[in-house]
């Protein structure tokens, strides 16, 4: 007889709670995901996604064992005593897996119940998504971003990780509204380092999804920078 399988990592586990996940958010798993890998969300969306991620990780797990029971008793096997000691193991896995999967979906809700209560509280000016160059511009700040001046023409712009320019009027609109702040305990020449404060964060988490058309027009080759007057070193 076969060894048992070893469970095969889920991309994503829907879980029940998803939908409300997305409803409260305004974007969809996945997505929130991505960004609390890219360091993008705030502390109440990353522990959202933290917790969410325990509960798709058991929601896998009773899948898996769920699945294997019923392989096991399929009638694929003989009956013997080998096949009773694996179906009494899924079923104590299937069992571990529910219990683990039950525990964490309290603490998802407990993670999304403050978002929802923002959601549901949130002034009208908050459903306006800040504009794609300004979501742009933010992104690729988070990768690593420093303002610079030069020596010789005194001229001021940014740089970020990727070798993107930010025009030094862009930076300074975002840095008036709340999103971004620099650490001027560093000389302009030296470069000063540039991130997003927890307005910034926030202003891209409050942005809603848009069409896959719209959003594919709005994707720029490496480099590039989604606005007429960017222009690279």
């Amino acid at each position: 007889m076969p060894p048992d399988p070893a469970p095969v990592p889920a991309r994503r586990a829907v879980s029940q709670l998803d939908h409300r996940i997305e409803s409260s958010t305004g974007h969809d798993v996945d997505a929130l995901r991505a960004r609390r890998d890219r360091g993008v969300l705030d502390e109440l969306h990353a522990r959202l996604v933290d917790r969410h991620r325990e509960l798709a990780q058991a929601e896998t797990a009773v899948t898996f064992y769920r699945t294997h029971l019923h392989r096991l008793t399929s009638g694929e096997f003989p009956i013997d005593g080998a096949l009773f000691e694996r179906i009494k193991r899924a079923v104590e896995q299937l069992e571990n897996a529910a219990d683990e999967r039950d525990a964490a979906a309290p603490q998802v809700i407990a993670a999304l119940e403050p978002i929802e209560s923002a959601a549901r509280t949130a002034p009208a000016a908050r459903s306006e998504p800040i504009p794609a160059a300004d979501q742009a511009a933010l992104l690729a700040i988070i990768g690593g971003a420093k303002l610079y001046q030069h020596l010789h023409t005194g001229r001021i712009s940014a740089t970020t990780a990727a070798g993107i320019r930010i025009p030094y009027p862009e930076l300074k609109r975002l840095e008036s509204a709340g999103l971004i702040s620099r650490d001027t305990s560093h000389p302009l020449h030296a470069g000063q380092p540039l991130a997003l404060t927890e307005a910034g964060r926030t202003a891209l988490v409050s942005v809603r999804r848009m069409p896959a058309t719209e959003a594919a027009t709005r994707i720029t080759r490496p480099g590039a920078w989604p606005t007429t007057s960017a222009h690279r070193r």
